[in-house]
């Protein structure tokens, strides 16, 4: 049934991850789907690979952590 991804600069870390797995199948349960049909998967990106506004994110958001 669904498949979500969920795209997150990297040092995101595992309970971080674990949370917005937990509380994104807990919507789709919400909704009558059953949780063993809910796919999460988190992507951790280089804020290097990662464009805002024409620009790197690790340039644009040089003191934001992920």
């Amino acid at each position: 049934m669904p498949i979500v991804h969920v795209n997150v600069w990297e040092g995101f870390g595992q309970e971080k991850a674990k949370t917005v797995i937990q509380d994104i199948t807990r919507v789709f349960v919400d909704l009558g789907v059953p949780s063993h049909a809910v796919e999460v998967i988190v992507h951790e990106i280089q804020k290097s690979h990662w464009g805002v506004g024409g620009e790197p994110a690790s340039e644009k958001f040089k003191d934001i952590s992920p």
